[in-house]
């Protein structure tokens, strides 16, 4: 499922107009970015967290030359799903 089909099937379900569908969801995903990146977490009981984790600096290999090269160390988002998503999973 692509943005596109998540925006049409909340709009069929909840009766709201794809254009307002489209601006609640990119509202969403603006907030949870900016959260992100002040260093906060969003927590969505039942459904997940979306987080930052520290990735440490390490060596790695230039694939084309085989020559060893650094990696910096990185702040990364990541998702850790909540019990009620692992539970629908299943």
């Amino acid at each position: 499922m692509n943005k596109q089909d998540l925006i049409n099937s909340i709009s069929e379900k909840s009766g709201l107009t794809k254009k307002d569908v489209e601006s609640v969801l990119n509202s969403f995903l603006g907030e949870v970015t900016d959260a992100l990146s002040s260093g906060d977490k969003v927590q969505l009981i039942g459904f997940g967290t979306f987080e930052t984790r520290k990735r440490s600096a390490r060596m790695g290999r230039n694939p084309q030359t085989g020559a060893p090269t650094a990696i910096p160390e990185a702040k990364v988002p990541a998702f850790k799903a909540g019990n009620k998503l692992k539970e629908a999973v299943k």
